[in-house]
Formats: structure tokens, sequence, C-alpha cells
């Protein structure tokens, strides 16, 4: 193929030369800047050779709209952060890339061997400072991860690479600065080294500290993700009640529902006013009615005695009801697999939303990214949404734009 994916990289993931048919994104930043992050999170995703995108480096803020016309990249991109979450919690590369030759760039021939692959990467900010991971993926003839790599200031942590084809292992070697200036080991070509390395490296010398505070940082940055993208045809119906912990189709609402109105009264009062300033009518109160057969039903209490099932309600108003529910509730309540070891006051939830302004009115859109603006600036929550038009949100403090071009 035209590009090296392999571990022996001679292209750089964060080189400013873009192809000719490939623009690199433009990020309009928030008002002010951004300072510097006290939890782990994800500053910038990058694409090196992934779907239809080259060596784009996707800028991460608190909020972050990525826009674009159709065929630009805006959903592989959220893909691309979702798969690297997934890895982050320790899936197999065969359940994050069940279909993995979508993921090689268009165009990307075979090489000698007959394979072909991609690459992904990101930079974690927190504690330790920024942190790079970049992964190269090899597609066909198997799928396997080919190279690794986790940096930090310079100076390279974690390093893997496939040496022997027929075996099913990496050779890695990361950083001790003991005796030896590093430590290698095999480790699976299907598994992400650096959420590994906790149960590889022991921690005893200052170089071996600093791998594992760098490997954490990454993967608390990138565990605690949630997708989004709520379907409004399952969410008037019925469901029944369960752990009250919402899905990403945001299907068994009324469950949630039905949970987090007696959990905490502040938070539910903050989306009823949020309900309120999004659907057409009266809205006095969101309740969740039990139904026979161990079901319940969502409504709103329109305050004057009446109340409307939620199977009434037109699709934007019970996408942007979703989506409100998301923002002010948290991985208690999402299906989201935190990092069981760190305390919640240390973590960020970060909600990935694809087509976030689907079927919104204008109305809408403003009162749910005035919404999502309040939620990101307390730093529990961040918000990458994808949409197909962002100029109704240029120029919003505290909002990061990013443009994509086919």
């Amino acid at each position: 193929m035209a590009e090296s994916y392999g571990p022996d990289m001679r292209v750089s993931p964060t080189s400013s030369v873009v192809p000719a048919q490939s623009a690199p994104p433009r990020a309009e930043l928030p008002q002010g800047g951004e300072r510097r992050p006290d939890r782990p999170c994800l500053t910038e995703l990058r694409l090196s050779a992934y779907a239809v995108h080259r060596q784009a480096g996707l800028p991460l803020a608190p909020l972050t709209l990525i826009t674009g016309p159709s065929g630009s990249g805006k959903t592989s991109a959220l893909r691309a952060y979702g798969a690297l979450a997934r890895l982050g919690a320790g899936a197999s590369l065969g359940e994050v890339f069940p279909h993995p030759l979508s993921c090689v760039p268009d165009r990307a021939h075979p090489d000698a061997q007959r394979r072909r692959g991609f690459r992904i990467g990101c930079t974690a900010d927190g504690p330790e400072g920024p942190v790079r991971l970049d992964l190269a993926v090899q597609a066909e003839p198997e799928l396997r991860i080919v190279g690794e790599r986790l940096t930090s200031g310079g100076l390279v942590l974690l390093e893997t690479a496939l040496r022997d084809p027929s075996r099913r292992a990496v050779q890695a070697a990361w950083h001790t600065a003991g005796t030896a200036p590093v430590t290698r080991a095999p480790l699976p070509d299907d598994r992400l080294g650096t959420a590994l390395l906790p149960l590889r490296v022991a921690g005893k010398t200052d170089g071996q500290r600093r791998v594992l505070a760098a490997a954490e940082q990454m993967v608390v940055a990138l565990r605690s993700v949630f997708g989004c993208d709520p379907r409004p045809g399952r969410m008037r119906l019925p469901v029944p009640t369960g752990t009250g912990r919402l899905l990403g189709g945001c299907d068994n609402l009324a469950d949630v529902l039905w949970r987090t109105r007696t959990e905490c009264g502040r938070r539910h009062a903050q989306l009823v006013a949020a309900v309120r300033a999004g659907c057409a009518g009266p809205v006095a109160d969101v309740l969740a009615e039990p139904l026979p057969a161990g079901t319940v039903r969502a409504l709103l209490d329109r305050g004057d005695g009446g109340r409307t099932a939620l199977g009434r309600l037109g699709d934007g108003e019970l996408r942007y009801l979703a989506l409100a529910l998301v923002l002010l509730t948290g991985p208690g309540v999402l299906e989201v697999d935190p990092v069981g070891e760190v305390p919640a006051a240390m973590q960020t939830l970060t909600v990935l939303a694809d087509n976030l302004d689907r079927n919104l009115d204008p109305r809408q859109r403003t009162e749910l990214l005035r919404l999502a603006v309040r939620m990101c600036e307390r730093g529990h929550i961040r918000l990458v949404g994808a949409v197909s038009d962002a100029s109704w949100a240029a120029g919003v403090d505290g909002v990061t734009v990013v443009h994509l071009e086919p």
C-alpha cells in the first residue's frame, strides 16, 4: 500500500502534510482558550489512515461539535473514538472491529504480503501531562495489532511490533530505567497493550512508575464513554422495569425516569425545567407510570390535571428529552463501564452523540446547547457531537467546532 501502517511508520501521526484529496479539520476554539484538565480526558483524536481520513488530527474540547458535508467522515470519527474506548476497557480487537475492512482507507492497496490496515490514535491530558497513544491495526489477511506506541514528554514508554507473523503475539518493550533500560515480553496481538500494562509492570523503578501513571491516565480517559443516538420509535412504547441504566438508544427512558425521579429531586427538577424549555405546551413534571405486567411508561404532567404520554410527542421532542436526560445524569445512570478502581470524582464521562441535531428545531437546538455548555463547564461530563451544520453553534462561548472536508 502507498503508506505504511505498521510499527515502523515513517509518516508521523501528527504530520501537517496532507494529501491533495484531503484537508485538515479546522477548529473554532471556545472564547478564552482551554484550561488544563484536572481529570484525565482525550484532547485529540488522530485518524492517520482510517476510513475516509488521512493525517487528520481532531482537537477535542469539553464540548466539541464535528461538522462537515455528507461523506466527510463525521460518523467514522465518532466510531474511531468509541473503538479506542472499548479497547481501553479491555475488549478484544474482533469485538471492537467486527468489519475491519470498512476501516481501511479507500484505495489502499495491499503490500507484497497482501496486508492492509489502518492507523488511529489519541492524546490524553491530565495530571501526567499529554500522553499519546498510536495504534496500527492489520485488517487483512488477519485482524491483529501490528504496532502500538505510548509516549509522554517525547519518551517512548511502550512500543510493540509484530516480529513473527506465525505467532499470535507482538513483541513489547516498555520503559524501565532500572538496571535494564527496557523490559521486553510478548503481548497478545488482539488486545491493547496499554490496558494490559498494570498487570505486567511491577512499578519498582521510577521508570516503571512513570509507565504505569501514563497508562492509567490513558485508560481512565478512554473509558466512561457513552454512545448516544436516541430512537424515538422505541421510546414511545412501555418498557419492562429493569436496572434503570439508560441504553444508548434511550429505548428504556421510561424505566430510567422511574428510578431518577425518586433518587435525586434536584436533578429531576433541572430535567423538568429543560423539558419545559424545549417541548411544546406547559410542562409541570415528567413522570413514570407503572403498568400491568411489570412495565412502565413515561408521561408529561401538563399541570392542569392533564397528562401526555410520550408516545404522542414528536421525534424532535423525544430526542431532545432523551439528550437532556443524558446530560443531567452520570455514569451511575447510563450504561457505561467506568474505571472501578478510580474515584468517580477523578473521572469524566464523555458522551458521543452522532446526528446530535437530528429532528431538533431551532429552539430545541439552542436550549440543548445551552444545557450542554453549562454541564460541560463543570468538568464531570464532556460531549462530542456530530452535526450536519454547526452554523447555529458558531461563536457560542464554550463550544469548539471542528470542520471536516471530504
